[in-house]
């Protein structure tokens, strides 16, 4: 299992905006599971929706892109790269996610070819799907800013 600290040593997100809490299974450059706790904390929550809490759906798929990038940066060949979310399939928002949520994200990479890859990913609380669909994404090195 990874813990928050490990993933960050794997990508290069962070608060506000790292998604992932923990990875619970790991295959390198084939698959990976995370779990996100969703806090009424969450920054968004002030504002989407005041009286009725709801994950943000691009923030379930953000969330799941950070789980697909733990599984690609760390394959060896990889370590220290960026991993760019490209685009989306067939990606629907199933059931709303409410505060108090374990939100599981599980990805399996379908294809990495020349640095451009795509994986499945399904999302979901309690058992329930709360997203699912086609991730697309672009490997590139980092530059000094």
């Amino acid at each position: 299992m990874l813990n928050t600290q490990h993933i960050m040593d794997i990508i290069p997100h962070r608060y506000p905006f790292l998604l992932v809490d923990k990875v619970l299974e790991l295959e390198p450059g084939q698959r990976a599971v995370g779990e996100k706790l969703v806090t009424i904390n969450e920054p968004f929550f002030q504002g989407h929706f005041p009286g009725h809490p709801i994950m943000p759906g691009v923030l379930i798929i953000e969330a799941l892109a950070q789980v697909g990038a733990v599984a690609v940066l760390s394959m060896p060949e990889h370590k220290g790269k960026l991993v760019f979310f490209a685009g989306m399939d067939n990606v629907r928002l199933r059931a709303p996610v409410y505060p108090g949520a374990v939100l599981r994200l599980e990805v399996a990479l379908e294809k990495l070819r020349r640095g451009i890859g795509r994986g499945n990913g399904t999302a979901t609380v309690d058992g329930q799907v709360a997203c699912a669909g086609t991730l697309l994404f672009a490997i590139a090195e980092q530059t000094a800013s």
